[in-house]
């Protein structure tokens, strides 16, 4: 059964939560663009494999996503925003540390409240690389938002048939997700700088090698201070559901501080 907290601006968040408090920090699921937790961590086995190494595991619909409030104002949108649902989450939890892992749209946000909440102990950034260090959100230059925010606004699926953005309305309806919703998000995504230097968690970037919204991973790695990269096979939607995806999760975020198991050896 979901939970729900009302966050900062009045927006209902819905979230699971597998386990029990316990001397470990608990991990903190952030999911992508278009899908929610279900889609982005339940189904591919993620969660049971964190789960199943002794963790408990959180994971939240984000805002426009999921079960989660789903307002249509851009105002009401951006990843800096869903940073500070994050920090509503974390008070609620009411945990002195948490391990965050984010994919695409939700590593954005991952790294934003990792620049403006100390509680993040380790860090998960997947599906973005350069983008960030360089422009501060996901690449618009693979899609361009406005491409996105037509597609999912399109009355007739027959005229956005040959659009490269078309994935996103395919998961958009797969997931009965509100397309409004979503575009207003894609509308406030956010980009501009981030103070990535200031990051204190320890951090791995987590890549599919042929994800176009992921090129270039030793920039972002570069940006933070103590992130490595690791790459696994996969593109954009296909990597999280590589086994080798929660492997490297759980092996950084299980290993000890400081030791050898927390860069996870590329897989060739």
């Amino acid at each position: 059964m979901p939970h729900r907290f009302v966050s900062f601006d009045g927006i209902e968040i819905s979230y699971h939560d597998w386990g029990q408090p316990s001397g470990v920090p608990p991990v903190i699921l952030h999911h992508g663009f278009a899908v929610d937790a279900r889609t982005n961590w339940i189904l591919p086995g993620i969660v049971d494999a964190i789960a199943s190494s002794g963790r408990r595991v959180i994971a939240l619909d984000a805002r426009g996503h999921g079960a989660s409030g789903k307002p249509t104002d851009p105002a009401r949108y951006g990843e800096d925003t869903m940073a500070r649902d994050l920090s509503v989450l974390i008070d609620r939890l009411g945990e002195a540390e948490v391990d965050l892992v984010g994919y695409s749209m939700g590593g954005v946000v991952a790294a934003i409240a990792a620049t403006i909440d100390r509680r993040i102990r380790r860090l998960i950034i997947g599906g973005v690389a350069a983008s960030l260090a360089e422009s501060g959100g996901v690449d618009s230059r693979v899609l361009p938002r406005a491409e996105v925010i037509a597609v999912l606004l399109a009355d007739d699926p027959t005229t956005i048939a040959a659009s490269p953005a078309l994935p996103f309305r395919t998961l958009a309806d797969a997931t009965g997700a509100d397309r409004r919703a979503l575009a207003a998000q894609v509308t406030a995504a956010h980009h501009t700088p981030i103070p990535l230097d200031t990051i204190t968690a320890e951090t791995l970037i987590l890549c599919g090698r042929d994800d176009l919204f992921a090129a270039r991973p030793e920039a972002l790695a570069a940006a933070i201070p103590r992130a490595r990269q690791h790459l696994i096979p996969g593109d954009h939607l296909g990597a999280v559901r590589d086994p080798a995806f929660s492997r490297a999760i759980v092996d950084f975020l299980n290993a000890r501080h400081g030791s050898p198991l927390a860069t996870p050896a590329e897989i060739p």
